[in-house]
C-alpha cells in the first residue's frame, strides 16, 4: 500500500507523541534480529485487537525510553535470513499471513522504517506456530496468559461489521465532502455547527468515523452505509446500493424499469420509499357493494418491510445487497441473511438486531423500531386491506418478504388462507385479543360466517392455530396460535 512522505511524517510524529508502553506500538533503534521482528509482528497484531486498533506499529528510529527521534541504520529492504530476504521470510512464518507493510522513509535528516501490522483476524496470528501477546512493554507468548488469550477470542466474537472501516486516511475536508452531514443533523432535527472541527467530533462519537494514529481520519462502515453522498465511492459498500425492478408480468421475463440506488440509507429511504410507491399501481375493487380504490401493496407495509431489509441484512455476505423487485402480482424483498429467530415467530420473539448500531441509528431518526414491531405493522397494513398474508421464505444466504396484491377470499388458494388465519390468530394474540369467527370476517371482508368457520377448522387441523378453551360453546370459541 502506497503512502505518502506527509503521510507517513505525520505518523511518526503521532506514535512517537504516545504514552509510554502502549501495546500495540513498539520502539526500536537498530533491531535486526528476524525472529525477534516476527515474534513482535505476531504480538502487536494480536494486541491490536485487545486495544480497539485497526493496525499495530514497529518502529526503528523512535528511542524506547525517550520517544525521542534518533534514526536507525537497520533496513527491512536490504536485510536477510539466511540466504532469503527479510520480508517474504517473515511473511512465509506468519499464520495467517497478515498483510504488513514496511515503509522506509527520511525526515529531518534521519532514516526511519515503520512496519505497519494488521490486527489479528477471527484467529490469533502466529509466528513459527507460536502465538504473542504484548504484556505492558514486553512481549510473551500467548499461553502464558490464559485471561488475555480468553479477551482475545471474545473480541474476534464481537468485532461488528459496522466499526471496520470502508475508507481512510482522509483529510477533514474529505470526509466532509464524502458524507452528507447537513442531512445528519436535519434527520436528528439539530441545528448546524458552524465550527467544522464539531461536525467531525459528532460524527467520531456516533461511530461514523475515526481518528487515525497519524491524525488523519477514517469513514466507518457504519457513517458510509447511512450517509454516503456516493456509495460507489466505497469498496465495502457499493454492492450494497439498493436496486428496485418493476416487470411487466409474474416473471423476470420482462423487465421495464430498473434503478440502483447511489445515497447511503439514512438519506436515501425516503426518496427510495418515494420511488417504489411510484411504480405502485392502484387499482379499483368493489367490497360489500362499495367501490373503493386501493394501492397494490399498502405504503406502510413498504416502508416497514424495506426498512426491515436494509437494517437486519449480513453484511458479511459480499457481492450482493437488498433487492426489491415488483411484479405484477406481488412485491418480493430480499436481503442477504437469515434471520435471526425462526420466520413462524417472528411476531412474538423480543427484537435482536444483527447490525446493532445502525438499527439504533435508524430508530433515532424515525425510519424503524428497535421493538420488534416491524414485522407486526407489515401483517396489520396487509389485514386492512384485506390482502393475503405476507409471506416470509429463507434460502442458503437470503430472506425473502414478498407482499401480494388483493385477491378475493374465493380466489385464494387453500394455503394462502391457512397462512392467512394463523397470521391473523398471531396478530391477535401478541396484542392481547383472540381470533375468533367475527374477527376473521373481518380480516378477509366478508360476511359469510360458513366460509370462515371452515377456515378455522382446518387451520386447527393442520396445526396452526388451537381453541383458547376447547370447552366453550361453539359460537363463542376463541382461537390463540399453535405456540401460544
Amino acid at each position: 500500500m502506497y503512502r505518502d512522505i506527509d503521510y507517513l511524517v505525520s505518523l511518526l510524529k503521532e506514535l512517537q507523541a504516545l504514552p509510554k508502553e502502549t501495546e500495540w506500538v513498539e520502539f526500536k533503534s537498530n533491531q535486526s534480529d528476524p525472529n525477534a521482528i516476527g515474534e513482535y509482528i505476531s504480538a502487536l497484531s494480536n494486541s491490536a485487537v485487545l486495544c480497539g486498533k485497526t493496525s499495530a506499529y514497529l518502529v526503528w528510529g523512535i528511542e524506547d525510553d525517550t520517544h525521542k527521534l534518533i534514526g536507525t541504520n537497520f533496513k527491512i529492504s536490504t536485510s536477510k535470513k539466511g540466504a532469503e530476504d527479510l520480508e517474504p521470510w517473515l511473511s512465509r512464518l506468519l499464520n495467517p499471513r497478515i498483510d504488513f507493510q514496511v515503509y522506509e522513509f527520511q525526515y529531518d535528516g534521519l532514516d526511519f522504517v515503520i512496519l505497519e501490522i494488521p490486527r489479528a483476524s477471527n484467529v490469533p496470528t502466529k509466528f513459527s506456530g507460536q502465538e504473542y501477546i504484548r504484556v505492558g512493554s514486553h512481549k510473551k507468548p500467548l499461553k502464558d496468559y490464559p485471561e488475555k488469550e480468553r479477551a482475545l477470542w471474545r473480541a474476534f466474537e464481537n468485532v461488528a461489521f459496522e466499526e471496520e472501516v470502508a475508507k481512510s486516511d482522509l483529510e477533514k475536508s474529505e470526509v466532509l465532502s464524502l458524507l452528507d452531514y447537513t442531512a445528519y443533523y436535519e434527520l436528528l432535527n439539530l441545528r448546524l455547527p458552524t465550527n467544522l472541527d464539531m461536525v467531525i467530533e459528532n460524527l467520531i462519537a456516533d461511530h461514523f468515523v475515526q481518528r487515525q494514529d497519524n491524525g488523519r481520519y477514517s469513514i466507518t462502515n457504519l457513517g458510509g452505509i447511512l450517509f454516503a453522498k456516493n456509495l460507489s465511492l466505497f469498496p465495502t459498500l457499493h454492492r450494497k446500493a439498493v436496486r428496485v425492478i418493476q416487470y411487466s408480468g409474474k416473471n423476470k421475463l420482462n423487465p421495464v424499469r430498473e434503478q440502483i440506488g447511489g445515497k447511503g440509507y439514512a438519506i436515501g429511504y425516503e426518496g427510495l420509499i418515494n420511488f417504489i410507491d411510484s411504480m405502485t399501481p392502484t387499482e379499483e375493487i368493489i367490497e360489500k357493494g362499495i367501490r373503493r380504490s386501493i394501492k397494490h401493496f399498502p405504503e406502510l407495509a413498504i416502508r416497514e418491510v424495506v426498512a426491515n431489509a436494509l437494517i437486519h441484512q449480513d453484511f458479511r455476505i459480499s457481492g450482493t445487497g437488498p433487492t426489491i423487485e415488483i411484479y405484477s402480482d406481488r412485491m418480493e424483498i430480499t436481503n442477504p441473511g437469515k434471520p435471526l429467530m425462526s420466520t413462524e415467530r417472528l411476531l412474538d420473539s423480543p427484537p435482536q438486531s444483527r447490525n446493532e448500531r445502525l438499527a439504533s441509528f435508524m430508530r433515532r431518526i424515525g425510519i424503524c423500531e428497535e421493538r420488534g414491531s416491524g414485522i407486526d405493522k407489515i401483517v396489520f397494513a396487509a389485514e386492512s386491506e384485506h390482502l393475503p398474508a405476507p409471506t416470509i421464505t429463507v434460502n442458503s444466504e437470503h430472506t425473502v418478504v414478498t407482499l401480494y396484491k388483493f385477491k378475493p377470499l374465493k380466489e385464494m388458494e387453500r394455503h394462502e388462507k391457512l397462512h392467512a388465519c394463523y397470521m391473523h390468530a398471531s396478530l391477535k394474540y401478541v396484542s392481547k385479543d383472540y381470533l375468533t369467527n367475527s374477527s376473521l370476517k373481518e380480516r378477509f371482508g366478508v360476511t359469510d360466517s360458513p366460509t370462515i368457520s371452515r377456515i378455522i377448522k382446518d387451520a386447527v387441523e393442520n396445526g396452526k392455530i388451537k381453541p383458547l378453551d376447547p370447552n366453550t360453546a361453539p359460537r363463542y370459541m376463541k382461537y390463540i396460535p399453535y405456540w401460544a
